[in-house]
């Protein structure tokens, strides 16, 4: 059954939207959690409504092919960036990366139509703008303003929807360059990018990204959560994110975290973005990567926002 949690203060921003915006956190194949979120009486009941997701549509859980028919299905209703898996099952299904053992996107690349979906994947956007709120997958480099992260997004987005996107994806992977150079070229410059709108957790306040860290946040040597960086350049924009599942549900006033661990046996959340309602729902047993759906409910961290200060 769906779960309802107290909503919490609407963040500062001019901006609101006439219609419900519910940005929803990484499903990765968890199709029955998603149809319990969008079957739950605050959302289902607005015909308006609108949903952001924050990549990762795909891949761990087991219904990778339903979750993603699913979001297509909404139309112009839903908008979703790239994540890191999404990214993964556009570079198989272009011969350039290997199925891992917990991979679950044959199904995907097994359909009759594979090329519809594969198409719709490498349309979307990196980046998201509307209403004061930036939604991305993963983060923001600090030396990046909005402005500049949305153009920077469209770079790469142009490089995946053309026609040698094939060629142009399979120089795309890689660690380095770890921090950004605004003379950076080529497939080093797409790469970057895609490492820090897809990949990053912690950064240095140079804007040096490590790739390794997945657990709870810290600061170590220099590095520390990317949105806790003094005088990030975006911190006048609410951001919307996903990606960082050990994080749990981050709320402050300018940032929503949304990664909450569905398919670890945990929570899919949505967040209504004009007050912050919160919807989140339990991941149904046997479909998660074998964590049991009683899972400790997931932590929240409403602290005021560093970044912004």
């Amino acid at each position: 059954m769906p779960d309802n949690a107290t909503p919490t203060p609407p963040a500062p921003t001019s901006e609101h939207s006439t219609t419900a915006i519910w940005a929803i956190g990484d499903v990765q194949g968890c199709h029955r959690a998603l149809q319990t979120l969008l079957a739950h009486p605050e959302i289902r009941d607005d015909a308006n409504a609108r949903f952001w997701f924050c990549g990762d549509l795909i891949n761990r859980g087991p219904h990778s092919l339903q979750t993603l028919q699913t979001v297509m299905d909404l139309g112009d209703r839903a908008v979703t960036v790239l994540g890191n898996h999404d990214l993964h099952l556009l570079g198989v299904a272009a011969g350039i990366r290997n199925l891992g053992k917990s991979d679950t996107i044959q199904d995907i690349l097994d359909a009759p139509n594979a090329d519809v979906y594969i198409n719709w994947i490498r349309h979307q956007p990196l980046a998201h703008y509307e209403h004061g709120h930036l939604l991305v997958h993963a983060g923001v480099l600090p030396q990046w303003s909005t402005d500049q992260t949305l153009a920077l997004a469209a770079e790469v987005e142009h490089a995946l929807q053309s026609d040698d996107w094939k060629d142009r994806l399979c120089r795309m992977y890689g660690n380095k360059p770890h921090i950004w150079d605004d003379n950076l070229e080529g497939h080093k410059r797409l790469r970057a990018i895609i490492n820090a709108l897809t990949r990053m957790r912690l950064c240095t306040a140079e804007g040096h990204m490590e790739f390794k860290h997945k657990g709870e946040p810290a600061i170590s040597n220099g590095y520390m959560p990317w949105f806790d960086v003094p005088n990030r350049k975006a911190s006048d924009t609410t951001i919307v994110f996903g990606h960082w599942s050990a994080l749990g549900l981050l709320l402050r006033p300018r940032l929503i975290g949304l990664d909450t661990g569905c398919v670890w046996g945990r929570k899919l959340t949505a967040v209504r973005l004009h007050d912050r309602k919160l919807v989140q729902v339990s991941c149904h047993p046997g479909q998660t990567l074998g964590v049991p759906a009683t899972t400790t409910a997931t932590p929240v961290h409403t602290h005021p926002d560093n970044a912004a200060k």
